[in-house]
């Protein structure tokens, strides 16, 4: 039977019974067609594993938790990924896929560039649908912790936040990845589609940013994100 993960925001204890949440019941019990008497694994959040036994499907969805174990999937790489808001999909594509790759946290930008403007009511229901989108990203790639999907920033608001270590893709740098030396925690921005502004690589690189080169191509978004994580994930982390 296939393996099943899924999150609970709630407390889990070895040797308690509690009923998942109704999003949960319904993917196991309507989508699934999930047995009783089976396991899956829940987490929380915690960095823990946790096996469970699911003893009711009935109106409500009841599991016991049989026992814990430690995830080891993190990256020894703490890497926040501050992206310039893609217009479409692509937004939730990228998201899916940098936390898949080991992002620890995801920063959407207000960059010049963006398509999408988001604000008030707008913004609150997106940044909701994000995080439900992070949420089973870490489901499926087999994750114990979540991946916070902040509130869209301004650019300056990301640069006065950004402790040391920051990079800033664009295509007219001059140092690769293999020229730089490896930090335990770093923080990669990447523009929109049409990229970030002459002024914002200014901006950045004034901040304390190093200017970062993948190649001697022009990428989309979406491949330059993904591409900048995952070569810093097998240079500097997992």
């Amino acid at each position: 039977m296939k393996s099943v993960r899924l999150y609970q925001n709630t407390t889990l204890k070895v040797g308690a019974q509690i009923d998942l949440d109704e999003s949960a019941a319904h993917h196991l019990i309507k989508v699934l067609r999930f047995p009783e008497g089976q396991n899956i694994t829940l987490f929380n959040g915690d960095g823990l594993d946790y096996q469970v036994r699911v003893v009711s499907i009935k109106k409500i969805c009841v599991v016991e938790v049989l026992s814990c174990e430690k995830n080891n999937r993190e990256s020894s790489l703490n890497l926040t990924l501050a992206q310039g808001i893609a217009k479409g999909e692509k937004m939730d594509f990228l998201i899916q896929k940098a936390i898949e790759l080991g992002v620890n946290r995801i920063v959407p930008v207000q960059a010049e560039r963006c398509v999408v403007r988001l604000n008030g009511t707008k913004l609150i229901k997106r940044t909701e649908h994000w995080q439900k989108i992070a949420n089973h990203a870490c489901e499926q790639s087999g994750r114990s912790v979540i991946v916070k999907v902040a509130p869209a920033k301004s650019l300056s608001e990301v640069l006065s936040t950004t402790e040391g270590n920051g990079y800033v893709l664009h295509h007219r740098a001059e140092k690769g990845l293999l020229t730089m030396k490896a930090p335990s925690q770093a923080t990669i921005l990447i523009g929109p589609e049409g990229g970030l502004s002459s002024h914002e690589i200014d901006e950045a690189i004034s901040s304390g940013f190093q200017p970062l080169l993948l190649g001697s191509r022009i990428l989309r978004t979406e491949t330059a994100s993904l591409a900048a994580i995952a070569n810093m994930q097998l240079l500097w982390g997992s």
